[in-house]
C-alpha cells in the first residue's frame, strides 16, 4: 500500500511539474532577454501573435529545472536510472507533442495529421523530452545486475542505431523509407559527411559494451549525443527518438561498464593519434603543393589547410574549390579516407582488450616450480612450467595456473595446481582478472576431477579427447594382441640398438648438439607445438623435473630420443616429445617407449602418459550417430594437419588406460574464438 500511495503521489507530482514548466516560460520571457538562437514554438499558446520563440539558452534553463525536479520525484519513488529516464522523457515528450499538436491546429487551421507531424520534428518537443530522459537516468536509483545481459543489450542496440544510419546513407534511393527516418544522412554539408563515420565508430565501440568497457561507454555516449545533436538541429524526429533512448539507457545503466582499458595503451593511443592527424595534413600539404599549378590561386599554407580541412570533414565531396579537374575529384575523398580511416585504427586500439603481457619472474617460476612439486599429480602438471606462460597465483600463493593470451582469450593450460578447496576462489579470481582486461577465459585440456568446480562457476564444458595413460604395473609385452610392439623391441635390441636413460645433466655437450639437431630435423619448417602437453625447450627442466630416453644405433649414434617430464605428485611421467632421423627403422619409437615404461615402474613411477588423442572417443564409437559420421568425415578431412586418427592407433598399441580431457568456456558463442584462439596457442594458426 505504501508503495502504490508513493508510486501515485509521483505521478501527480510529475504531471504538475511538466505542466507548470511551460507556465514558467510564460512568466520569466517577458523579463529576461538573451542573445542567441530562438526555439520556434516554445510558447505553443502565443503562435497566434508570433510570440511562440523563446531564446535556446533561456528555453533550456527552465527545461533544465523542471527535469531535475522531475528526476527527484523519480528517485523518491525510487524507481532506477532507466525506468525513470525512459518514462521521464516519454512523458514530456508525449506532453509537448500533445500541446503543440494541438495549437498548430487550432492556430494554422491544417489538417491534424500535418499538425501532429509537424509538432513531432520540432526542437521545442524534443529538446525538453531529452532533459527529462537524461536527467532522469543520471538521478535515478542504480541497479547494477552484474551480469552480461544489459551489456549485451546495449551493444546490440548501439549496433541497430549504427546499421540503421550506414544502411540508409548507401542507400539513397530510400530516402522516404522507414530507415530514412533514423538517419540524418539527406543534410548537407558537415553533418552529411561525418553520420557515416559516426555510424562506423559505434560499431566499434558497440563490440567494446559487450565487454563492459567504461572507455567504450564514454565514447558511445559521445557518439550518440554528436549523432543526437545532428538529429535535433535538423528538426528530425523518428531518429531523434532512437538516438535519445539509447543515450538514456546507456547513461542510466553507467555502472554497467567498469571495466577500464589498458593502461599502457595511453601514451601509444596519442602518439598514433598526433601522428594520424599530422600525417593527414601532411598529405594534403603535400599533395596540393604538388599539384599547385592547378589550383586558380596562389598556394599558401593557409589555402592548404583550408582545403584540406574541408576535405577531412567531408565538405567537399563533388569537388575541392580552386582546383582543377581532375584533383579536384580524388583529393577530397583520398583525405577524407585517410583520416578518418586513421582515426577509426586508432580508435579499435582504444577500445581494444588489455594488450597481453608475458610476465614471469624469477620468484614467480621458483614458486610455481615448488607448487608442480608438491601439488602437480595431473599429468599435465609440469608442463606448466613452459616458459611463453604467465602465471597466477591465489591470494596466499598455495595454488596456481598458468596461461596465455590469445586473440582476446585467455588460454589456461590444464587445470590449475594447488590444493582442491583452493582452485575454485583461485579461477574465480582469475575470471574477474580477466574481465577486467576484456578477455574471455578458456581452458585447454581440463581433466574430470575439477569439472564440478568450473561448472559451479556457471562455465560450459566440451568434450575434446583422451590422454593415454600406461599403467606401469600392469603392462606387459606378453601375449598375441601386443606381439607387433614385441616384435619390433626384439628385432631392434637384436640389430644392436641401446637406449640409454640420462637426466639433462648427464648430456655433454657433443650429445646435446646432437639431440638439438635431431629436433630441429624432425620439426623441419613446422613450428614447435605442444602449449598444453608439451615443453617448450628441451632442457628448461633440471634432474629432478625431466629424464631423456637416447635410442643409439650399432655405431653409437643417436638416432631419437623421448623426452620425459617427471611428475612426482601423481607418480607418472609425461611425456613432452619423441622426435628421431627419418631413417629409424620401423618400431623405434615403440622400442622407447617400451623401455621407458620399464624404467618408470623400476623407478617407482605408476603411470606413464603417452600422446593425446583429439575426438578419440569420436573415432573409437562402435555406431556412430549421423552427426558423428559427419563430424568424423570432416576430421578425415584434416588428417594430413593434426594426425587426429593416426594418434588414436598409435596409442592403443599400448593398451593404455584413456583419461577424458575438455575445453572449459564462458559462453556458447565464444567457442569459434575460443576455438581460434586454441589452434593459434598450440600453433596451428600463424598467428599469436
Amino acid at each position: 500500500m505504501r508503495s502504490a500511495l508513493r508510486g501515485g503521489a509521483a505521478v501527480l507530482l510529475g504531471a504538475g511539474t511538466i505542466v507548470a514548466a511551460t507556465g514558467w516560460l510564460y512568466l520569466v520571457r517577458p523579463r529576461v532577454r538573451l542573445p542567441g538562437p530562438t526555439v520556434r514554438d516554445a510558447l505553443a499558446l502565443d503562435e497566434l501573435p508570433h510570440r511562440s520563440g523563446v531564446p535556446l539558452v533561456l528555453y533550456v534553463s527552465v527545461w533544465l529545472a523542471a527535469a531535475i525536479l522531475l528526476a527527484l520525484v523519480a528517485r523518491w519513488a525510487r524507481a532506477d536510472g532507466l525506468t525513470a529516464g525512459l518514462l521521464l522523457g516519454l512523458a514530456v515528450g508525449a506532453w509537448l507533442y500533445a500541446l503543440n499538436g494541438t495549437s498548430i491546429l487550432v492556430v494554422r487551421q491544417i489538417p491534424a495529421h500535418d499538425a501532429f507531424r509537424s509538432a513531432a520534428s520540432e526542437q521545442a518537443v524534443i529538446l525538453p523530452a531529452v532533459l527529462a530522459g537524461v536527467l532522469g537516468a543520471l538521478l535515478g536509483r542504480t541497479r547494477s545486475s552484474g551480469r552480461d545481459r544489459s551489456r549485451t543489450v546495449l551493444a546490440w542496440a548501439v549496433g541497430g542505431v549504427s546499421a540503421l544510419a550506414i544502411g540508409d546513407a548507401m542507400l539513397p534511393e530510400h530516402r522516404r523509407s522507414l530507415v530514412a527516418a533514423f538517419d540524418p544522412t539527406h543534410v548537407h554539408g558537415i553533418s552529411k559527411a561525418l553520420v557515416v563515420p559516426i555510424a562506423a565508430a559505434l560499431f566499434v565501440v558497440a563490440r567494446a559494451l559487450g565487454r563492459g568497457s567504461r572507455r567504450g561507454w564514454q565514447v558511445g555516449v559521445a557518439l550518440l549525443a554528436a549523432l543526437l545533436v545532428l538529429h535535433v538541429g535538423r528538426r528530425f524526429d523518428e531518429g531523434a527518438v532512437v538516438t535519445a533512448v539509447a543515450v538514456v539507457a546507456l547513461i542510466a545503466r553507467r555502472d554497467d561498464f567498469r571495466r577500464s582499458g589498458d593502461p599502457g595503451s595511453r601514451p601509444r593511443v596519442i602518439v598514433h593519434l598526433a601522428i594520424a592527424l599530422v600525417g593527414a595534413l601532411v598529405y594534403g600539404i603535400a599533395t596540393l603543393w604538388l599539384n599547385r599549378l592547378m589550383a586558380d590561386q596562389p598556394y599558401t599554407l593557409g589555402f592548404a589547410l583550408r582545403v584540406t580541412g574541408r576535405a577531412i570533414a567531408g565538405m567537399s565531396f563533388r569537388g575541392a574549390e580552386h582546383l582543377s579537374e581532375p584533383v579536384a575529384d580524388w583529393f577530397p575523398v583520398s583525405a577524407f579516407l585517410l583520416a578518418w580511416g586513421s582515426i577509426a585504427f586508432v580508435l579499435t586500439e582504444w577500445l581494444a582488450p588489455w594488450r597481453y603481457r608475458l610476465q614471469q619472474e624469477s620468484h614467480e617460476r621458483g614458486l610455481a616450480a615448488r607448487l608442480v612439486s608438491a601439488w602437480g599429480i595431473d599429468t599435465l602438471a609440469p608442463f606448466a612450467l613452459r616458459s611463453d606462460k604467465s602465471y597466477f597465483f591465489s591470494e596466499d600463493e598455495t595454488a596456481f595456473l598458468g596461461y596465455r593470451v590469445v586473440g582476446g582469450v585467455a588460454i589456461v593450460a590444464g587445470d590449475p595446481i594447488g590444493p582442491i578447496q583452493s582452485c575454485e576462489p583461485l579461477f574465480r579470481r582469475f575470471l574477474d582478472f580477466a574481465h577486467e582486461r576484456g578477455w574471455r577465459v578458456a581452458v585447454l585440456g581440463a581433466g574430470e576431477e575439477r569439472l564440478d568446480v568450473y561448472r559451479a562457476l556457471g562455465l560450459r564444458v566440451l568434450y575434446h579427447g583422451d590422454e593415454a595413460v600406461v599403467d606401469t604395473a600392469t603392462f606387459t609385452l606378453d601375449g598375441r594382441a601386443i606381439r607387433k610392439v614385441r616384435q619390433s623391441t626384439h628385432r631392434l635390441r637384436r640389430s644392436g640398438y641401446e637406449m640409454r636413460v640420462l637426466r639433462p645433466s648427464e648430456i655433454d655437450p657433443q650429445l646435446r648438439a646432437e639431440l638439438e639437431a635431431i629436433m630441429d630435423a624432425w620439426r623441419g619448417d613446422a613450428p614447435e607445438r605442444g602449449f598444453v602437453m608439451a615443453l617448450d625447450t628441451l632442457f628448461a627442466l633440471g634432474d629432478d623435473d625431466a629424464v631423456f630416453f637416447v635410442g643409439f644405433d650399432a655405431d653409437g649414434r643417436a638416432e631419437g630420443f623421448l623426452h620425459f617430464a617427471l611428475s612426482r605428485a601423481g607418480s607418472a611421467l609425461s611425456l613432452s616429445s619423441m622426435p628421431r632421423r627419418r631413417d629409424v627403422p620401423n618400431g623405434f619409437v615403440e622400442w622407447l617407449i617400451c623401455g621407458s615404461i620399464e624404467w618408470a615402474r623400476a623407478s617407482g613411477f605408476r603411470r606413464v602418459s603417452l600422446n593425446f588423442a583429439p575426438f578419440a572417443a569420436l573415432f573409437a564409437s562402435s555406431e556412430p550417430t549421423r552427426s558423428q559420421l559427419v563430424v568424423r568425415g570432416t576430421l578425415h578431412g584434416l588428417k594430413g594437419w593434426f594426425q587426429l586418427d593416426n594418434l588414436l592407433q598409435f596409442n592403443r598399441k599400448f593398451f593404455p588406460e584413456w583419461q577424458r580431457r575438455y575445453v572449459v568456456y564462458e559462453r556458447k558463442r565464444d567457442l569459434p574464438r575460443v576455438g581460434v584462439a586454441a589452434l593459434a596457442a598450440e600453433s596451428y594458426l600463424p598467428f599469436q
